[in-house]
């Protein structure tokens, strides 16, 4: 099939996606509000200092005894209501009711994102971002925008998606017209953790460049951030010689090609050009003008000097972006500690 109808596809799956967490969502978010609420009840009437510190536990009894076919009513929820109302408590607006005690003042739902991701995932950002409310909000907007499960909120927020956002070295500002440079720096990270890659045992090149290239692909996919898999070492033929790029991907939102070279050392400047002359080259086979907007160039290298980096930047017209990745962790975080050190077997085997 052509490349309209790819892209047509990828629209309607993303689509589907959304579609699905907004059906999710629109039965949590009278419960939301109910929780919110709940919170602000315990925190402005200060139930503990009045009744002690037990009275949590005596609410989510009585609570249920008059409502035994409520959900969310055990004590442990009952607290989560309260750190969910003091991290969001001045990031949402109220709006005036008529309902005195029993419906005080609203939040404005259809103001506050935090009333469109469902309950569970609440939970877990309060569990993970001990009360950073902007970091919170960031992962309830990536939640809405990306139609995120728990099990793949758990993922970006463990491997530091908020801090390694938008941190890349780019040209975009100079490069991009102003309304898509800010979202294009947004799909950028610096670093890219691939701890998971499963490179545990000793490696050659060629398979750490397989192993990396297998992650950036599905990293970028689960994202959910509008990627389109193109293809792994996409043939570009430049005049007499034959060329293949690392990754070939389609953004959807930025309506572009974006050019992705992975460099297993340290970046030198040699490697934008080569990257560069990648994205002139697709911009020119591939791009459709009037359809499709510039093509961008992310390079991935294992490390990078980033006064050299910006200076190479500046020297090329073409809009490129330098991360780090990062592989660290080659075994279960559970197994750390568990393995002694030479120190450590040194001192049994002089005891013994």
């Amino acid at each position: 099939m052509d490349k309209e109808y790819q892209q047509w596809v990828e629209t309607l799956i993303d689509r589907y996606r959304l579609c699905q967490v907004r059906a999710a969502v629109k039965v949590n978010t009278e419960q939301l509000i109910y929780n919110f609420l709940l919170g602000r009840d315990i925190v402005e009437m200060h139930v503990e200092d009045r009744w002690g510190e037990s009275v949590i536990n005596q609410l989510s009894k009585d609570l249920k005894k008059a409502m035994p076919t409520a959900e969310g009513l055990s004590s442990t929820n009952l607290r989560y209501c309260r750190r969910f109302y003091l991290l969001y408590s001045e990031a949402v607006e109220f709006c005036p009711q008529a309902g005195g005690k029993l419906l005080p003042d609203l939040p404005k739902q259809n103001q506050s994102p935090i009333f469109m991701v469902p309950w569970g995932h609440h939970k877990l950002i309060l569990d993970k971002v001990k009360g950073d409310v902007n970091k919170a909000l960031f992962y309830v907007g990536q939640t809405i925008e990306n139609g995120w499960s728990r099990a793949l909120l758990l993922n970006w927020i463990d491997i530091g998606m908020y801090e390694r956002s938008g941190k890349s070295i780019t040209n975009f500002a100079t490069t991009i017209p102003n309304t898509s440079s800010d979202l294009a720096q947004e799909l950028t990270k610096d670093p890219y953790n691939f701890a998971f890659a499963g490179v545990a045992k000793q490696h050659n090149e060629a398979e750490l460049k397989m192993a990396l290239l297998k992650n950036i692909t599905d990293f970028l996919v689960e994202l959910g951030t509008g990627f389109a898999y193109v293809g792994r070492e996409y043939r570009l033929q430049i005049g007499h010689t034959e060329n293949f790029i690392d990754l070939l991907f389609y953004n959807l939102r930025l309506r572009c090609y974006v050019v992705i070279e992975v460099k297993i050392g340290k970046f030198t400047p040699a490697d934008i050009g080569q990257i560069g002359s990648y994205v002139v080259a697709v911009n020119h086979q591939l791009r459709e003008e009037g359809k499709d907007n510039p093509t961008i160039g992310l390079l991935i290298c294992r490390s990078k000097d980033n006064t050299q980096a910006q200076y190479a930047l500046e020297s090329s017209s073409q809009p490129i972006g330098i991360s780090e990745y990062e592989l660290e962790k080659f075994y279960p975080a559970k197994v750390e500690g568990t393995i002694p050190t030479i120190e450590e077997i040194e001192t049994k085997l002089n005891q013994e």
